[in-house]
C-alpha cells in the first residue's frame, strides 16, 4: 500500500502536523475523513454526517506562506490541489477567484446620488428665495416708495445674519488684513449701487419688466471686459448679444408699465453689477484659506450697510420708524414683516448662489441664473396679474433665449492666430 505524505515546508512559520494524513477533522457532529490507497480507487459517499473522499495523492511538498499580499494559505511548489482517482477522469480543483468590490461601488453610487440631490435642493432654494424676495420687495416698495431706505434695511438684516453666523461659529470667521479690506471696498461700493438701482426699478415698473431689462447683463459684461480687461469677444458671443438687445427692445416698446425712471434704473443696475465682476478680476483680491466666495459676500454685505446707511438718512430721512408709518396710514405689521422677509430672502438667495457656484462650473451657474430669471418673470406675472401682450411675451422670450445662448457660446475659445 502506497501512502501519501504531506510535508509542510514553511517559508516563514514552521508548522508540523501532529497526525498523519489519514485523519479526521471534526466540526460538531459532522466529520470529513481523507484516506489514501493505491489498490482501491473508490469514493464512498455516506450520509450527511460522514463524507469520505478516497483518493490517491502523489507526494508533494507544501508551504504555508505568509506575505503582505496574501493571507496564510497552502501553496504547492507545482500544480494545484487536486483530489482525483487513478481511473476516474473527474477531479476537484481548489482555485482562487476574485470577488468584485460591489460594496465600494454601491457606496460610490450612493455618494453621487446624495450630491445630486443636494445640488437639486440648492437650485430649488435659490429659485424659491428669489421669487419670494421679488414678491415681498415689490409689495413693500408699492406702499413705501423709499428705495434707499429699503435697500439699507436689507443690508442691515444681512449684517445681523453675518455677525450671528460668525459669532456662533456657524461659519469660519475670517482674518482680514487692511490691504484686503481696501481691495474689497470698490466691490462693496458697486454692489451697493447695483442693489439700490434694482430696488429703484422695482419701485417704478413691474417685476417682470425689470428682470427683462436685467437680461442685458451679458451685453454690458462684454463691453466692460473689452474696455478694461482687453478681452476680445468671439464672433459667437457677439452673435448671441443680438437677440438679447432685440428682445429687450421689443419688450420695452410694448410694456404696459414702462417709464423711463424704471428703465434707466434697471440699466444702471446692469452696469454696476457687471462693473463689480470686472473689478473682481481687475483688482485680483488675494484669497487665502480664510476668504472664500461666501466670506467675501458677507464682508461686502457689512461694508454696504455702512456705506448706504448715512446716504439713506441724508436723502430720505428717518422714515422707517413706527411713528412715520402709522402717520402715513400704513399697516405697521405688514410693512415690517414683509420687509424682514424680503431682506431674509435677499441674503439667503445670495448665499445659496455662492454655495452653488462652489459646486458647479461658471457656465452651469450662468445657465441656472438664466432659468432663474425665467422662473421669476413667470411667477411675478402670475402673482401680480401683470398684463402681458403677445408681442411683449415674444420680446421677453427672445431676450432670455439670447442669454441662454450667450451662456453656452461663452466657453468657446477663439483660435489662436498662427504666425
Amino acid at each position: 500500500m502506497q501512502s501519501s505524505a504531506v510535508t509542510l515546508s514553511p517559508a516563514l512559520p514552521l508548522l508540523k502536523p501532529r497526525r498523519p494524513l489519514s485523519s479526521s477533522f471534526s466540526s460538531g457532529c459532522n466529520s470529513i475523513r481523507v484516506s489514501s490507497s493505491s489498490s482501491s480507487n473508490s469514493r464512498d459517499l455516506g450520509d450527511l454526517n460522514d463524507v469520505r473522499l478516497t483518493s490517491s495523492w502523489p507526494q508533494r511538498s507544501w508551504t504555508l506562506s505568509s506575505s503582505p499580499f496574501s493571507s496564510a494559505k497552502l501553496r504547492p511548489w507545482s500544480g494545484v490541489l487536486s483530489l482525483a482517482s487513478d481511473s476516474d477522469a473527474s477531479h476537484f480543483k481548489v482555485q482562487a477567484t476574485a470577488v468584485p468590490d460591489s460594496a465600494g461601488e454601491d457606496a460610490s453610487a450612493g455618494g453621487n446620488l446624495r450630491k445630486t440631490l443636494e445640488l437639486g435642493l440648492l437650485f430649488g432654494l435659490w429659485y424659491l428665495f428669489n421669487i419670494y424676495f421679488n414678491i415681498y420687495n415689490k409689495q413693500v416698495l408699492k406702499v413705501f416708495p423709499f428705495p434707499v431706505t429699503v435697500t439699507a434695511v436689507q443690508f442691515a438684516v444681512g449684517t445681523v445674519l453675518v455677525v450671528l453666523m460668525w459669532g456662533l461659529n456657524l461659519y469660519k470667521r475670517p482674518k482680514i488684513s487692511g490691504a484686503q479690506l481696501a481691495a474689497i471696498l470698490p466691490l462693496a461700493f458697486v454692489h451697493t449701487l447695483g442693489n439700490l438701482f434694482t430696488n429703484m426699478s422695482l419701485g417704478k415698473v413691474a417685476v417682470s419688466f425689470t428682470h427683462t431689462i436685467k437680461a442685458m447683463e451679458p451685453f454690458f459684461s462684454v463691453i466692460l471686459s473689452a474696455m478694461f480687461l482687453g478681452e476680445t469677444p468671439t464672433p459667437w458671443v457677439v452673435a448671441s448679444l443680438l437677440p438679447i438687445v432685440g428682445g429687450v427692445a421689443l419688450a420695452s416698446a410694448t410694456e404696459a408699465s414702462f417709464n423711463w425712471a424704471g428703465f434707466w434704473s434697471a440699466m444702471a443696475s446692469n452696469v454696476t453689477n457687471q462693473s463689480r465682476n470686472v473689478l473682481s478680476k481687475k483688482v485680483m483680491v488675494k484669497k487665502d484659506d480664510s476668504i472664500d466666495n461666501i466670506t467675501l459676500f458677507s464682508i461686502i454685505t457689512v461694508m454696504s450697510f455702512f456705506l448706504l446707511s448715512p446716504v439713506a438718512i441724508f436723502m430720505e430721512g428717518v422714515k422707517f420708524t413706527p411713528a412715520y408709518l402709522q402717520s402715513a396710514g400704513l399697516n405697521l405689521n405688514q410693512v415690517y414683516t414683509r420687509s424682514l422677509l424680503a431682506a431674509l430672502c435677499f441674503h439667503a438667495y445670495q448665499q445659496v448662489s455662492y454655495m452653488i457656484l462652489q459646486r458647479v462650473s461658471p457656465v452651469t451657474h450662468s445657465v441656472g441664473n438664466c432659468v432663474k430669471r425665467v422662473v421669476v418673470i413667470v411667477s411675478s406675472v402670475i402673482f401680480f396679474q401683470t398684463p402681458v401682450s403677445p408681442i411683449n411675451s415674444l420680446g421677453t422670450g427672445v431676450a432670455l433665449a439670447g442669454v441662454f445662448l450667450y451662456s453656452r457660446v461663452k466657453r468657446i475659445k477663439a483660435k489662436p492666430k498662427t504666425a
